[in-house]
């Protein structure tokens, strides 16, 4: 086959792909190996590529394919996550520009319309993976509303309701007016946001005074139930037993006294809406408060904001501080920083509000969890610094709200049948409920048709939680074959951003249902940012286009673009130059084959020495660092592992191996050598397939034509030989020499075709191991040990070693005198400048210290420099 002179990754990356695809490399089934087992964290089924996905992704294929070719039965389960609130609210816009209100639709039909969309537009995500190279195994793709997983799911809910740990509460929840659903506390982010505190004055019923109290939502006072004062509170003795007027509404509330109240926060005076504010329905419920919800779900007014009834709460908050005003209730307004919940999803402002749902106890589901991260070492944190944030989440873990005022998802399995708080039965089908409901009731004449099922469907996070289990049907038929043989799995990788949601969620769950952990090791990848440390966001604008960067680099350059600065758990300051490293070393690669099989072999030819010791300490180079990035695949430092390989590949092989064994110009080399640097060649490309996997697979088949069974894909990784570390100390001080003749030929205009002579006076008692070497790449005509300087030749050291190439015949002696002389010149000249200025006084008394010490420095330079000149131009006369 003809090597084209250029590498084309996009044409290349295709073909390798289908082929790997045709073969079905990806797919896993039991046998009798040792699995190794990755679920993919499940992007949202509306998403498509971005940078954290890219990097997410890239550090999975690089484990999944190392552990390919460790000989481990390797499977990468693919899926998506039906993702609630973002495909609902998708579906909604989609609905609402044909002219379809979502609220006119049954939700079978809106369900009609969600599977459409979902099943146009959904999984894109999946494809694209597949031009980053990510070797899943397709073929057990999951979503989480397949029916399996959707049955699975109801499944547990049934499990935990029946075992008390799910219940039903009225409760002060989070509710996103966007998405019109409550949230979970764990899906509320917080910002600090410049806003203003009011200072509102009531006026005290039945008499001529009034209070001041300070709120950042003026717009709430319509739901103000009561006054409440500190009991110890001086200033405010004489409010107790009285009542105040809520301005505008001019509502009668009581004054009501409570050591809750801050004395240090405000005026000490606080308002209290019951409806609105979690602390304050404490209150409310200690002290048989009016409860009065003054909002819709989207967060506009209903009838108790009287005139600004329909009105979104932002704009009731400007128009009701104008009116309090006019009044003459604003005591004084001050700017304020606040801090605000908003929706993690849709970054709504949150509003606390009042309402029933359904919720499940962590306390106790959450301690094996706990343990297995914090006391036993059964799940690893990487990096270990994340053991800190999980304890605190998981240690002051609060009941998770798992309904969701949304169609889209798994419908919770509670069914009513009378009127009353209780009167509802919770079973899997409506046939098991119809059942538990005649008996509950005491009714035997209940039909299906008295059964109403709960309108609101589950979090999404309920079924992400069983992922690791659901995706090989282990909740279903808990003894099925697969989940028997990849459970638990072996790494997750995943971001900080979700160690609560999902990951603690998937610990729980894996010791409620499987009695053991559901994975062993937890990477934590950091957070894609730009150049200049922002998050990448469409909102900014700074998150590149990751499809047009694979088109642009090739897979393989953005691989290693991201690989080489992403350290475990810490933030990767994205940059595109980095993709353009990653594109060049594809192309030193590339180019280092087509140098190698441009070869002609000689088989009747001799093995040169230089070739055979060189051969000898690549072996023991590769060996080392195989060694190092073992370990540092041991410790998920991945970008290290990549970072010993390119080093190894580009500076040990490229730049140094090759260089030594190639042979002279049209001249062949000879078949010993060649075999071995071919398989040498081939040990690199193993080693470097878990990070680019089209070049190297691509460099691999050209090697040599090979069967499907001997693709690089699924070949073993190099065996571990003994190190020689004598022998890779003595090259590095060879490297030293060499670079040393390199740098004289270079600065004194040495030609290399020109061979020189070369002696060494050898104070370090270095052994010749090298010394061929050293000759052939430094064009030596001679190399001989002596025991003192060598006169009239330009000299340099390597640690106390001192080596020596004759200038009589290598330089222009003239030519370099009178170089020598003019710097010579130029440098005494530049002294006497220094030294006139270090001389007078007045500038030393009163120049800055650091610029004395800084013409004091270039004095000592130009003296050491004269002194340099100096004796070179002794040795040149």
């Amino acid at each position: 086959m003809e090597i084209p002179s250029k590498y084309n990754a996009l044409s290349v990356e295709k073909k390798w792909y289908n082929y790997w695809m045709a073969h079905n490399f990806f797919h896993s089934t039991p046998d009798e190996r040792e699995p190794y087992t990755i679920v993919i964290p499940p992007p949202n089924v509306t998403g498509v590529l971005h940078m954290g996905h890219m990097l997410n992704n890239t550090i999975q294929d690089v484990l999944i394919r190392r552990a390919r070719l460790l000989g481990k039965n390797a499977c990468w389960v693919p899926g998506t996550d039906h993702a609630s609130i973002a495909t609902e609210a998708k579906v909604v816009a989609k609905l609402k520009a044909e002219g379809i209100d979502k609220n006119d639709l049954s939700r079978e039909e809106f369900l009609k319309h969600a599977w459409q969309w979902t099943e146009e537009y959904g999984g894109v995500i999946l494809e694209q993976l597949k031009k980053l190279g990510c070797s899943c195994d397709w073929d057990r793709t999951k979503f989480t509303m397949d029916d399996d997983m959707s049955e699975a799911v109801i499944k547990v809910f049934v499990d935990l309701y029946n075992k008390g740990l799910i219940y039903r509460g009225y409760r002060m929840v989070n509710w996103d007016p966007e998405a019109k659903t409550t949230l979970s506390d764990e899906e509320v982010e917080y910002i600090e946001k410049q806003g203003k505190l009011y200072y509102l004055n009531y006026k005290i019923e039945g008499a001529d005074e009034s209070l001041t109290i300070a709120t950042t939502r003026p717009e709430t006072i319509l739901g103000d139930t009561a006054i409440c004062i500190n009991p110890e509170d001086p200033r405010h003795q004489n409010l107790k037993g009285k009542k105040a007027i809520v301005p505008i509404c001019n509502r009668v509330i009581p004054i009501i006294e409570d050591d809750y109240v801050d004395v240090e926060f405000g005026t000490g005076c606080l308002k209290v809406t019951p409806a609105h504010d979690e602390n304050d329905k404490v209150l409310g419920d200690k002290h048989n408060l009016e409860v009065i919800d003054i909002f819709n779900d989207d967060a506009t007014l209903n009838s108790y904001g009287l005139h600004y009834e329909g009105q979104d709460r932002f704009v009731v908050r400007k128009g009701i501080v104008k009116e309090l005003e006019t009044l003459g209730h604003i005591a004084k307004i001050e700017d304020y920083n606040n801090r605000v919940g908003i929706s993690e999803r849709t970054k709504a402002i949150i509003e606390p509000r009042l309402s029933d749902q359904w919720f499940l106890k962590m306390k106790d589901l959450a301690k094996p969890a706990l343990d297995a991260v914090l006391k036993n070492g059964d799940v690893k944190l990487f990096p270990k610094k994340f053991e800190n944030t999980y304890r605190h989440w998981m240690e002051n873990i609060r009941d998770w709200n798992i309904s969701r005022q949304l169609l889209w998802g798994q419908q919770i399995p509670a069914y009513y049948y009378g009127d009353g708080k209780e009167d509802f039965v919770v079973a899997e089908t409506i046939e098991e409920a119809l059942e538990l409901a005649r008996k509950k009731a005491a009714d035997p004449q209940l039909n299906i048709s008295d059964l109403t099922r709960d309108a609101d469907a589950l979090d999404t996070w309920f079924s992400s939680w069983l992922w690791p289990i659901s995706v090989f049907d282990g909740i279903r038929n808990p003894e099925n074959e697969d989940i028997k043989y990849y459970y638990p799995t072996n790494d997750l990788v995943t971001g900080p951003d979700i160690l609560f949601f999902w990951v603690a969620r998937m610990i729980i769950a894996g010791y409620e249902y499987k009695g053991e952990r559901p994975f062993e090791n937890v990477y934590l990848t950091g957070l894609v940012r730009d150049k200049q440390r922002r998050k990448m966001s469409k909102q900014l604008g700074n998150s590149p286009d990751a499809l047009k960067l694979i088109e642009e680099y090739g897979a393989d350059g953005v691989r290693v673009g991201l690989l080489l600065s992403s350290a475990a758990g810490n933030d990767l300051m994205f940059d595109e130059a980095l993709c353009q490293q990653g594109k060049q070393f594809a192309n030193k690669i590339w180019n280092a084959f087509r140098l190698v099989k441009g070869w002609d072999v000689d088989v009747s030819l001799e093995q040169p020495n230089s070739s055979k010791i060189a051969l000898e300490w690549f072996e023991s180079k590769f060996q080392k660092t195989i060694a190092e990035i073992e370990d540092h695949f041991g410790k998920y430092r991945l970008s290290d592992a990549l970072m010993a390989t390119y080093k190894l590949i580009w500076d040990d092989f490229a730049s140094w191996l090759l260089e030594i064994i190639k042979p002279a110009y049209q001249n062949p080399i000879d078949k010993t050598t060649y075999n071995e640097v071919i398989r040498l060649f081939e040990n690199n490309l193993k080693i470097l397939h878990p990070f680019m996997p089209f070049l190297t697979e691509e460099i691999w088949q050209f090697i040599e034509e090979r069967s499907p069974k001997d693709a690089l894909i699924i070949s073993t990784w190099p065996v571990s030989k003994p190190v020689d570390k004598q022998l890779i100390s003595e090259f590095d001080f060879a490297s030293e020499v060499i670079s040393g003749i390199r740098n004289i030929r270079k600065q004194k205009s040495i030609a290399f075709k020109d061979a020189v002579d070369f002696s060494v006076v050898n104070n370090e008692e270095v052994n010749p191991t090298f010394d061929e070497v050293i000759s052939k790449l430094g064009n030596l005509k001679s190399f001989r040990y002596v025991s003192e300087a060598v006169e009239g030749a330009l000299t340099y050291r390597v640690k106390s070693n001192e080596y020596f190439i004759p200038m009589e015949g290598n330089i222009d002696v003239e030519a370099e005198i009178k170089k020598l002389t003019d710097e010579l010149n130029y440098t005494e000249g530049f002294l006497k400048s220094v030294q006139k200025k270090l001389s007078n006084e007045r500038f030393v008394n009163n120049a800055p210290e650091q610029v004395v010490a800084s013409e004091k420095k270039k004095e000592a330079d130009a003296l050491a420099k004269i002194e340099t000149i100096k004796a070179s131009l002794d040795s040149l006369n």
